[in-house]
C-alpha cells in the first residue's frame, strides 16, 4: 500500500578504512525505514560519493563532489579509524572537508571514532596524526561518540539515530509524525573469531556459496572461493579452521547441507553480515 513521505538524504562519510561500518550504517538505516518509515512519514536515503557522485570537468573533485551529493545531505554520519583521508586543497581530507561544510551549513552532523585494536604494521603514522589532530580539535565544538567493535557500532548507531530523528528540529515539520518510544535493532552482531570473519567473507564471495570441509588419508581440507584454508595438517590448525566452521553454522551464517559434514552453504544472514566484514 502506498503512503506519503518526506525524504532526508543521509551523507556516508568515512575514509577508506571503514568499509564495514558504511555497511553498517546503510543497513541501519534500511532497518529503521522497514520499522518507522510508514508511521513517521520519513524516508530516510543513505548516499556517498562512490554511488551518487557522476563524472564532470571544471573543478577538483571536492568540490564536484560537495555540489552533487552534499549540498542535497540533510543528516551526516561521519567515521574515523585510523586514517583521515586524503588531502584536499583547503583541508586534511575530503572527508574532513565534507563534515565541515555540513557543520557550516547548520545540519545536524553525528561524528564516531573507532578504538577497534589494529596491526601496528597496517597504520600510516602521517595519516593517524593528522586524525588526532582532527579529533583533538571535534572536543571542544560538540559531542562525540567511540566504540570498539562493529557490535558496539551497531547498537549505538541504531540507537543515535532514532534519538536524532525524534529530537532533532531539522526533521519537525507539519507532515511529519513524532514519536518517543526508543526500540532496539532486531539485528545483532556477533562477535567472531578472525577465522570466522575470513571464511564467511570467502564463501559469501564463492560463485555457489559453499563451504568444503574434506577429510581423506591426506589429512584435511577446508575450500571455498577456490582457497584451501589448512596450510598443515598438524591438529592445531585444522581445529582453528574446524571452529570458525562451527561457529559460523551456530550462527546460522551456513547451513549443512546433508549430514556428513562435508559441504556447507552460506545463508541470506551470513550474506548480510559478510557484507559487514572488512578484512
Amino acid at each position: 500500500m502506498s503512503y506519503q513521505a518526506k525524504v532526508f538524504n543521509v551523507m556516508i562519510a568515512s575514509p577508506g578504512d571503514v568499509g564495514s561500518e558504511r555497511a553498517i550504517i546503510r543497513d541501519v538505516i534500511y532497518e529503521w525505514n522497514a520499522v518507522h518509515s510508514q508511521s513517521r512519514n520519513i524516508v530516510l536515503l543513505p548516499i556517498g560519493w562512490e554511488t551518487h557522485s557522476s563524472p564532470e570537468m571544471g573543478n577538483t573533485a571536492q568540490e564536484i563532489i560537495n555540489n552533487q551529493v552534499l549540498d542535497k545531505c540533510d543528516l551526516l554520519v561521519g567515521v574515523f579509524w585510523t586514517r583521515i583521508g586524503t588531502p584536499t586543497t583547503e583541508y586534511a581530507s575530503g572527508t574532513v572537508e565534507e563534515i565541515e561544510k555540513h557543520i557550516e551549513a547548520n545540519k545536524p552532523t553525528m561524528l564516531y571514532f573507532s578504538s577497534q585494536p589494529v596491526a601496528l604494521d597496517m597504520v600510516e603514522l602521517e595519516q593517524y596524526s593528522q586524525l588526532k589532530k582532527f579529533k583533538d580539535s571535534c572536543q571542544s565544538r560538540g559531542l562525540y561518540e567511540g566504540f570498539d567493535s562493529l557490535s558496539s557500532f551497531k547498537e549505538k548507531f541504531y540507537r543515535h539515530l532514532q534519538l536524532k530523528i525524534n529530537d532533532h528540529e531539522y526533521f519537525k515539520s507539519d507532515d511529519v509524525v513524532t514519536q518517543s518510544e526508543i526500540v532496539e535493532s532486531k539485528t545483532n552482531i556477533p562477535h567472531l573469531t578472525n577465522e570466522g570473519k575470513i571464511l564467511l567473507k570467502e564463501v559469501s564471495q564463492d560463485r555457489n556459496g559453499t563451504i568444503m570441509h574434506l577429510r581423506h588419508l591426506g589429512g584435511t581440507n577446508i575450500q571455498s572461493n577456490g582457497k584451501n584454508f589448512i596450510e598443515s595438517n598438524e591438529r592445531r590448525d585444522v581445529a582453528l579452521w574446524e571452529s570458525a566452521i562451527d561457529e559460523l553454522t551456530q550462527n546460522d551464517f551456513i547451513a549443512e547441507i546433508g549430514h556428513k559434514g562435508e559441504i556447507f552453504e552460506i545463508t541470506n544472514l551470513g550474506y548480510q553480515i559478510a557484507d559487514m566484514i572488512e578484512l
